[in-house]
């Protein structure tokens, strides 16, 4: 199932088809993922890697994701849509992006964000390029953790190997590819006054995107 919220949650037949097909406990409790129940009776818990614990309660659908969590009665899922539509009206980032987010070059994971800063796992294919941009309201900063980064710094053209960094200051044009045929893995830290995914000017694309960011 989808983790994204804007379509996971959406997706509420699927809860529905996964919990039919998942056996149930002496409490009729039915769980996918580490879950305990103490005192607890005709729940479902989707759990994708946490330990989901409820302790005396009863007829609930929890599904745990790394990008929300969603408590709510089984006969009330329906209205989960009201809970996209108010994000939406919030303009929170959660209704359209998820934590792991595909790109065609490979795709990145955001693991930790808060107020100006943002730290992301990029994963890049062999062969796989990010476009040619610059950001008008953050730096970046790129360690290699994983492979040989090929990356375009303002003038400069760089080789950077496992263990090394790269910075890359506010407004600087730069680009990040996979010169190898190996997997290549960054931890990029974001620093500034604004980190949305749409402080981009993308300068050259060699998937011809022109507004997906990144």
């Amino acid at each position: 199932m989808s983790t994204d919220p804007s379509f996971g949650w959406r997706d509420v037949g699927s809860w529905d088809a996964v919990r039919a097909l998942v056996p149930e406990d002496a409490n009729q409790n039915r769980a996918v993922g580490p879950s305990v129940f103490v005192g607890s009776n005709k729940n479902f818990v989707m759990s994708e890697s946490r330990i989901t614990a409820l302790v005396g309660v009863d007829n609930l659908t929890v599904i745990d994701t790394r990008d929300a969590l969603l408590v709510a009665h089984p006969d009330k899922l329906q209205e989960v849509k009201q809970v996209v539509s108010q994000l939406k009206t919030d303009d929170n980032e959660a209704y359209r992006l998820h934590s792991t987010v595909v790109r065609p070059w490979g795709s990145y994971t955001v693991l930790e964000e808060g107020p100006g800063f943002k730290i992301k796992r990029i994963e890049v294919k062999p062969g796989g390029a990010l476009s040619l941009q610059r950001h008008k309201h953050r730096s970046e900063h790129w360690v290699v953790v994983k492979g040989l980064a090929k990356i375009i710094n303002g003038t400069e053209e760089l080789l950077v190997k496992t263990n090394e960094s790269t910075f890359i200051p506010a407004g600087g044009i730069h680009r990040l590819s996979n010169p190898s045929d190996e997997e290549l893995i960054l931890i990029e830290v974001q620093s500034g006054p604004y980190l949305g995914e749409d402080d981009i000017e993308r300068l050259e694309d060699a998937y011809n995107r022109t507004c997906e960011p990144s």
